[in-house]
């Protein structure tokens, strides 16, 4: 049985469709990829996987749950976890207590086993040695990893990435990519919203491509962005892989 299944999932806004019929499904410990330009509804599928947005149709279903009427921390306690584009660290607190106040409101653990979570959580994303430092005073780099930090610190079956190696530099990139590998060796499945695709080349299994709120390509990651339809749907823009500009 899949982890994660999306049957025919569609979503709009008056007359903005910002996911048409989506379907795929990710099996335990998958690493896969989503790309595709501004506003093609890669986001808002995050939205709608995580319950921040809840679908006009379509079917969602998370590890034998259907997930039609499960509140968002019902589906972070079931093991859905999530970054976003953007970290906002409760700045006045420190790097640990972050992490922390995930793992106690986010999985509801309680005593010793959340202080565990939270520093395991800032172990595996890097961030032990500053668990005392200010959130608020991390440089771009710490925060997208405190942000993983959080996520972790919830118990993650899923972690939905959402362009989490933007802004940083080639070797910083790198960095998370080797991060998000081992992640992934422990069985946790990934999908992963990046711009950045020579991040996503060196990571993930499978790639998709969506375009309008439609699936447009779905497969081995060097033949989705060869593909035509791809091609297509990127028109001028730029593709950026290990090798430059595809």
């Amino acid at each position: 049985m899949p982890l994660l299944q999306l049957e025919g999932v569609s979503k709009r806004f008056g007359q903005v469709v910002v996911a048409d019929g989506i379907t795929f499904q990710l099996e335990e410990g998958a690493s896969v990829g989503v790309v595709g330009p501004n506003g093609a509804g890669k986001t808002s599928m995050f939205a709608i996987i995580s319950g921040d947005i809840r679908a006009d149709a379509g079917a969602l279903r998370f590890a034998d749950h259907d997930l039609a009427r499960v509140s968002t921390p019902q589906r972070c306690r079931l093991g859905i976890g999530r970054t976003y584009q953007i970290p906002q660290p409760f700045e006045h607190m420190t790097v640990f207590e972050n992490a922390l106040l995930a793992a106690q409101q986010g999985a509801r653990m309680r005593g010793r086993e959340s202080y565990d979570a939270a520093y395991r959580a800032l172990e595996r994303a890097g961030l032990a040695a500053l668990a005392n430092r200010s959130a608020g005073s991390l440089a771009l780099l710490h925060r997208k990893r405190l942000e993983l930090a959080r996520a972790l610190a919830t118990g993650p079956r899923i972690l939905l990435l959402d362009e989490i190696a933007g802004g940083l530099t080639d070797a910083e990139v790198i960095e998370l990519s080797d991060v998000i590998r081992t992640l992934q060796g422990e069985g946790i499945a990934i999908l992963w919203i990046e711009h950045v695709v020579r991040a996503l080349l060196s990571t993930v299994d499978r790639l998709l491509c969506l375009a309008n709120g439609a699936l447009v390509a779905d497969g081995e990651p060097h033949e989705v962005l060869a593909s035509d339809a791809v091609r297509r749907v990127y028109l001028g823009g730029r593709i950026i892989n290990e090798s430059g500009v595809a």
